[in-house]
């Protein structure tokens, strides 16, 4: 799998949905796309841990709203709701 460098991270492999998505418009439509999507965080409601759709290995692109969706935590090990939503200011530098 190729890997494509992550924002301030290390090199992540996308998934096969990233890399169709992505293969099919223009590279700056692509940047747009993961750029939009690392700013749609999936945050737990048990613990607080969350994690940007692109890293889970989805796109949200050019979406509005929010949703919520039941799935089990990496932080904290719990299965729960999970919120989504647009997080608009600049990630941390050492990840979220």
């Amino acid at each position: 799998m190729p890997a494509k460098p992550a924002a301030g991270g290390p090199a992540l492999a996308m998934t096969r949905t990233q890399r169709l998505l992505t293969g099919l418009v223009p590279r700056a439509w692509a940047a747009a796309m993961e750029a939009d999507s690392r700013r749609w965080m999936v945050r737990c409601h048990a613990c607080g841990f969350a994690r940007s759709i692109w890293e889970l290995g989805g796109v949200r692109w050019k979406a509005t709203g929010s949703s919520a969706t039941w799935r089990r935590c990496p932080g904290c090990g719990a299965r729960g709701r999970h919120t989504i939503e647009r997080r608009d200011e600049a990630p941390p530098a050492g990840g979220v």
